[in-house]
């Protein structure tokens, strides 16, 4: 439920040394979607953002990416390697490995999405942050102010992203990652055990690829501590 935004502070920090470029994935802040549902989909919003790349002349760059964003960042990476030199994926996974947690999932998202479209958009929010993932977000003295943002983007969208774009719904890349030839940077707070062992798992599982366990910091790293989580994408992005 984030937007190009969200990086801000970060980005900030990295102006010395980089030029960004932030989007807004479909169904979230700005972007809109024109067409059928499909195209929020993972395979559609990757080669979206491949042909926004080759609209604005970018041959190759470092790509980062957070949560949903660092899944669609994984699939980019493996799909299309030769666009990228280095990859940061902060609280990522691969998806989902098995047919029947995939089913799992979906339903689970389905009934969130039915949620959005039906429930109060302030509640749903506050029943979502509940949720024991962002335990040590909640605790952050600006969630005020993050929770403000997210109120700012269209239940209606989010809902249809939330369809098609789908943990359950997404191709699973566990069986690509030994393929992976790009230098990757997984990120994992401390205090947040499931992504912990996804990532273990994802490092163990791929080639080029290192991983750095943030302290005191659950699912969303940049926000609740953006000072080290820029060092260390710094440190990771500049190393020959």
């Amino acid at each position: 439920m984030g937007n190009a935004r969200v990086f801000d502070e970060v980005i900030a920090l990295l102006s010395d040394r980089f030029s960004y470029l932030v989007v807004d994935l479909p169904g979230h802040g700005q972007t809109k979607v024109t067409g059928k549902d499909e195209l929020y989909n993972m395979p559609h919003t990757a080669q979206a953002l491949i042909e926004l790349l080759d609209k604005l002349e970018i041959e190759q760059c470092f790509l980062v990416g957070y949560s949903m964003g660092g899944r669609l960042a994984l699939y980019l990476a493996l799909h299309f390697p030769q666009y990228f030199r280095k990859v940061v994926l902060e609280s990522a996974s691969p998806g989902l490995k098995t047919a029947a947690q995939r089913t799992q999932r979906i339903n689970q998202d389905f009934t969130l999405a039915q949620q959005l479209e039906s429930t109060d958009f302030q509640l749903f929010l506050t029943r979502w942050y509940d949720n024991p993932l962002f335990a040590s977000l909640k605790k952050n003295l600006q969630f005020p102010e993050l929770l403000a943002k997210r109120l700012n983007n269209n239940p209606l969208e989010l809902a249809r992203s939330l369809r098609n774009l789908s943990t359950g719904l997404q191709p699973s890349l566990w069986e690509k990652l030994p393929d992976n030839k790009i230098p990757m940077l997984l990120l994992a707070g401390k205090l947040d055990r499931k992504f912990v062992e996804i990532n273990t798992e994802m490092a163990d599982s791929c080639d080029r690829v290192q991983l750095t366990i943030v302290a005191g910091c659950g699912h969303n790293i940049h926000f609740e501590n953006p000072i080290q989580f820029t060092n260390i994408i710094r440190d990771f992005l500049l190393e020959n």
